[in-house]
């Protein structure tokens, strides 16, 4: 039997989650969007109530959620505020290589940190010159003895700039294209530079850096899974995280929609409220659908995750279209609007603002497209990679 119903412990956790969400957060989403600064009280209070490091498991410190319970707390994170939100969320991305290659000792020293301080992680892939075309990075890994030492440089860094460690992608094979890729624990006192700090369109309360490591040598043990690995282990990495990614695109998309339909109840125009007019409701109605069935893909794309299944297509179809609903449901909640959304003011233009980067980032919309196609036109055994892409 399939069945969505929610059980009592998942709705207490989705109302505490959209609580805070509504408590903690959007009283100071606005600030911290105009500012540009770090919500440091907020991301703080999250990691004390339960709501960080949602999969790490209890014996490093975390609250051991699963993938589905995970969902139902990034849709509530980015309801409250998704620049927010991704700061909180985000050492789900370094901590998933760790638990999937590293060596019980490796987890006990890095996992626990962030479980038992607070602390927080940064997933290091993408680099100036290597976005989605992975393959092409040039930070190479050389080994030395007992080290590995590391040299280059990774932008769009989340969390870069307060990350306590990092989890590296880097070439220990140049000629080996994405099977010359390697993945690393590096710890910040190891010698990682923190270049510079974005300046960003929108997700403003989230940090975003640009890192260096130059000559920064690291324990061989610090080595994730095998040599050469590390392509393999990014996108396992990544059709772990796509779901919190969808779901928090979902928590977009339904903020909103709620603006937009708490605007066209007191908005009059014609001498009737803006709701009365068909040519809103139809757009008020095609929100709700695409919300909807955004949050039904999510939920399955998890569930598959917690069954122990492969799902790297249901992964790329949820993000693809929770990203692109984010970014339509907030374009038409701004049309709704009307002149006001384009205001400051109004919370819509934030939200639009916010949205864009769904599409972008843990892979493209077109890049999920790309999986989704060679998924559908060349099924592949479960044991095979998917595209060298990301």
């Amino acid at each position: 039997m399939v069945d969505f119903t929610l059980t009592d412990e998942q709705r207490a956790l989705r109302e505490m989650a959209h609580d805070f969400a509504e408590k903690e957060m959007r009283p100071v989403a606005h600030l911290h969007d105009k500012d540009g600064s770090w919500p440091k009280e907020v991301l703080k209070k999250a990691w004390e109530v339960g709501l960080m490091n949602s999969h790490l498991p209890e014996e490093y410190g975390g609250p051991g959620a699963s993938y589905f319970e995970g969902t139902l707390i990034e849709e509530e994170m980015g309801w409250g505020c998704s620049g927010i939100g991704t700061s909180l969320s985000c050492n789900g991305l370094a901590i998933a290589p760790v638990l999937l290659g590293g060596s019980e000792a490796t987890k006990k020293e890095y996992l626990t940190r962030l479980g038992e301080g607070g602390l927080f992680a940064s997933f290091c892939l993408t680099e100036p010159g290597a976005g989605s075309d992975v393959a092409s990075m040039r930070t190479t890994a050389t080994k030395k003895g007992d080290k590995y030492v590391i040299n280059g440089q990774k932008c769009f860094i989340t969390n870069g700039e307060y990350a306590d460690w990092y989890t590296v992608y880097a070439k220990t094979d140049k000629d080996a294209g994405h099977r010359g890729i390697s993945a690393f624990v590096v710890p910040r006192d190891a010698g990682v530079v923190v270049d510079k700090k974005e300046d960003k369109m929108g997700q403003r309360a989230s940090n975003t850096a640009t890192v260096s490591f130059n000559e920064v040598e690291i324990p061989a043990e610090n080595l994730l899974g095998e040599e050469n690995g590390g392509f393999k282990l990014a996108m396992m990495t990544l059709d772990r995280t796509r779901p919190g990614v969808a779901a928090m695109a979902v928590g977009i998309a339904r903020s909103a929609m709620d603006h937009a339909i708490a605007y066209s109840k007191e908005r009059v125009q014609f001498g009737v409220p803006i709701a009365a007019h068909q040519a809103i409701q139809f757009m008020i109605a095609d929100m709700a659908t695409k919300v909807h069935l955004a949050r039904l893909g999510t939920w399955q794309s998890a569930v598959l995750l917690d069954q122990g299944a492969r799902n790297t297509i249901e992964s790329s179809h949820a993000k693809r279209f929770a990203a692109d609903t984010a970014m339509e449901v907030a374009t038409d909640a701004v049309q709704v609007y009307g002149g006001y959304g384009f205001i400051k003011e109004y919370p819509v233009e934030k939200i639009m603002r916010d949205a864009k980067i769904m599409q972008l980032y843990e892979g493209t919309s077109q890049i999920q497209r790309l999986v989704i196609a060679k998924e559908t036109l060349l099924p592949r055994r479960a044991e095979e990679p998917a595209p060298a892409t990301v």
